[in-house]
């Protein structure tokens, strides 16, 4: 990493915290029932300047460049919206698309299924503690190093030669002849999602263990004294209970998932059909020299989050309401 681009991750961390800082001081003050003088909002303006500023200058004007570095070729020429037709046009920027769809419709869906389940299986058992320490562990794991990890287990050797990945070591006993695993579309995008979801279903089942627990008893005891089996009370009366976290579980996975990077770019590198929409912004910015392609994928990837976080944004405020 170059000094220029630790300075500009340095000045997105601080413009973030200031933006933080920023909403958390205008609820402040707007809740203040006490009467305002005119004193009180020079002080806000005074004490609010700086937060802006570095908001300005770390998100607001990055956001605006980028913006417009989209509708520009590596010349810094305007091109218009060739960007985002060589986008929807290449039928390698399809099979990233492709690729992008196919993670966040299966990670998310496996990563929370898997969490529940467990989560239920588990729940009041004994050592349920370390049960849930053993699912959890991956989660402190950077995708970086759960990438290097996983590379190991889809190693391949050719020839003679012993195989330390396991899944070729397992084919070797069975007497069967080792895969490229990594180099095989498109197995090998179903193989960087299983390291996804290796990390992220400790998260769902954390979130969903938390929420079984909320359940009133007494639904349940009612529920069972009804004569209703295991599963009836699981959908009828756990299921629902528990919907708005499952909702945030989903969410919050899929937004991880669409802007997923470190494990592409450490596994494969983009290459045999694996690449995705972020990696593919960092090759064709930084690798290839097109930041105009680079910004407009940033785009489509803001675009393909902002919905995500209306919905959950609307469940949540709908959740406030009904309590």
């Amino acid at each position: 990493m170059t000094t220029a681009d630790l300075l500009g991750k340095i000045i997105q961390v601080v413009a973030a915290l200031a933006a933080f800082s920023l909403v958390i001081g205008l609820i402040l003050f707007l809740i203040d029932r006490a009467p305002k003088r005119g004193r009180d909002y020079w002080q806000l303006a005074f004490f609010l300047l700086p937060a802006l500023l570095l908001l300005l200058v770390g998100l607001i004007y990055p956001a605006i460049r980028t913006s417009l570095l989209a509708f520009s070729n590596s010349a810094g020429d305007w091109v218009g919206a060739d960007n985002f037709v060589w986008m929807f046009t290449q039928p390698a920027a399809l099979v990233t698309l492709g690729n992008t769809v196919i993670w966040v419709v299966v990670v998310p869906i496996l990563s929370t299924a898997i969490g529940l389940a467990y989560a239920m299986f588990i729940d009041k058992s004994r050592g349920e503690k370390y049960f849930k320490a053993l699912v959890f562990m991956p989660m402190a794991i950077s995708f970086v190093g759960a990438g290097i990890i996983w590379r190991f287990v889809y190693d391949y050797k050719s020839g003679d030669n012993a195989q330390i990945g396991l899944l070729n070591q397992i084919l070797v006993w069975f007497g069967a002849e080792p895969v490229q695993w990594l180099q095989t579309s498109p197995i090998n995008t179903f193989l960087l999602i299983v390291v996804m979801i290796w990390i992220q279903t400790g998260f769902a089942m954390v979130i969903c263990s938390a929420a079984i627990k909320g359940v009133p008893t007494e639904q349940i005891e009612a529920a069972q004294l009804d004569g209703t089996n295991p599963w009836q009370r699981f959908t009828n009366v756990t299921l629902p209970g528990i919907r708005g976290s499952l909702v945030v579980v989903i969410t919050t996975i899929s937004i991880a998932t669409l802007k997923v990077f470190d494990i592409v770019r450490t596994m494969t590198a983009g290459n045999f059909n694996t690449s995705v929409i972020a990696n593919e912004m960092y090759t064709q910015a930084f690798r290839a020299g097109e930041q105009g392609r680079g910004a407009a994928l940033a785009i489509v990837l803001f675009l393909l989050v902002l919905p995500i976080v209306i919905y959950n944004v609307r469940i949540l405020r709908q959740q406030r309401e009904i309590r």
